[in-house]
């Protein structure tokens, strides 16, 4: 196996629905504009709760790897 190097940043994915999708929402967007995306690790989860006490939208805070591409 060739050697390489992989870049990692944290997103937040938000969603009414579950902290799955939430999760998914952020590797999705990430999958627009990054390239050769690798793992996906789910760092947080929390929800936001509204004044009547209900959630309202829960939230994924996932660390994203993909592989480095360097200049030269």
């Amino acid at each position: 196996m060739p050697e390489s190097v992989y870049d990692v940043i944290e997103l937040v994915g938000t969603s009414p629905e579950s902290w799955e999708k939430a999760a998914a929402v952020a590797v999705k967007q990430a999958s627009q504009t990054l390239r050769d995306l690798r793992i996906a690790e789910v760092v947080q989860m929390d929800v936001h709760i509204g004044k009547d006490g209900a959630i309202e939208s829960y939230r994924t805070k996932v660390r994203v790897s993909f592989k480095y591409e360097g200049k030269g």
